[in-house]
């Protein structure tokens, strides 16, 4: 199949059919900031970051550039007014959750984000699933995944896995683009939770 050509930030970029935005632009050393995506994972789209200008057939729309795949003659604009107040309140939203995140502190700088607009929240976790998704498709485990739902919604440790996987491994941990060590307490807290819930019953 023929290869794609489409222009991004101005340069003309080709690219095979089924290639991302994101990664067209990669290929042609352009940067879009990313939190969500890994090079081994699959496509997420969760955390925006990477929201775009893609303009196809005379139309002019946001797409999440690590899922949205090239097309013919597309323009793409990786910054400009509607993109970046887009990332602003991402990540205003995101600092409410992980204020102390060194990587949203910086890009919160690029773009002028306000770390205190919205009321925090600090959970540590922007729900980017790196964690999750590198513990199923890389390492195969399934020790680690979402759960509640809504507003509630986190990561959680599953115990009897966690138990016999995790410690020894912590692969995920450097994938966080938050807190390191809040991933570890995390893990402890359901370690914890595990051992106590088997310790046999007092006879007391």
């Amino acid at each position: 199949m023929s290869e794609i050509v489409l222009q991004i930030d101005g340069k003309e970029v080709t690219a095979k059919p089924g290639t991302t935005i994101l990664e067209a632009a990669k290929s042609a050393g352009i940067s879009i900031p990313t939190l969500c995506y890994h090079e081994k994972l699959k496509p997420y789209g969760a955390c925006r970051i990477c929201t775009v200008e893609a303009e196809i057939r005379g139309r002019t729309r946001l797409v999440a550039s690590c899922v949205h795949p090239v097309e013919q003659n597309m323009v793409v604009r990786t910054r400009s007014e509607k993109v970046d107040r887009t990332r602003k309140v991402i990540l205003e939203e995101m600092l409410a959750h992980a204020p102390d995140s060194e990587p949203l502190k910086d890009l919160a700088e690029e773009y002028g984000a306000e770390k205190n607009r919205f009321e925090k929240e600090p959970s540590f976790c922007i729900l980017c699933g790196l964690c999750v998704r590198y513990c199923e498709e890389i390492k195969k485990k399934d020790a680690i995944g979402f759960c509640e739902r809504g507003s509630k919604r986190q990561i959680c440790f599953v115990p009897e896995i966690a138990a016999k996987e995790c410690w020894n491994c912590k692969e995920c941990f450097s994938l966080c683009p938050t807190s390191y060590l809040q991933a570890a307490y995390v893990l402890t807290e359901a370690l914890t939770s595990a051992s106590h819930s088997s310790a046999p019953l007092s006879n007391e």
